[in-house]
């Protein structure tokens, strides 16, 4: 009995094509940017900040100042980069439509 279900089963697949195989699923790149954003960005601000206030207790202001500057830089081109992304995507939406 079980086996002629199976044999029925397998035919009937057969008849209507091939198996088809599950759609991959996406990586949740959205997930990831917001997770990222969220959760270890300010965990590594802080970071940065303790280390900045430590060196500042000791009298190394032109250490603290110098790797300040390097952040704010740092940051000013992450969102640079990511207003390039939003000029870009609506330069394109510009041209394509």
């Amino acid at each position: 009995m079980i086996a002629t279900e199976l044999v029925a089963q397998v035919a009937a697949t057969l008849q209507q094509g091939t198996l088809a195989a599950p759609e991959p699923k996406g990586i949740n790149t959205e997930g990831v940017v917001t997770f990222f954003a969220s959760n270890i960005a300010p965990i590594l601000l802080a970071v940065l900040g303790i280390i900045f206030i430590g060196r500042a207790s000791r009298g190394e202001i032109s250490k603290v100042l110098t790797s300040s500057a390097i952040a704010i830089v740092g940051l000013a081109f992450i969102a640079g980069a990511a207003t390039l992304f939003f000029v870009g995507d609506y330069i394109i939406d510009l041209i394509f439509t």
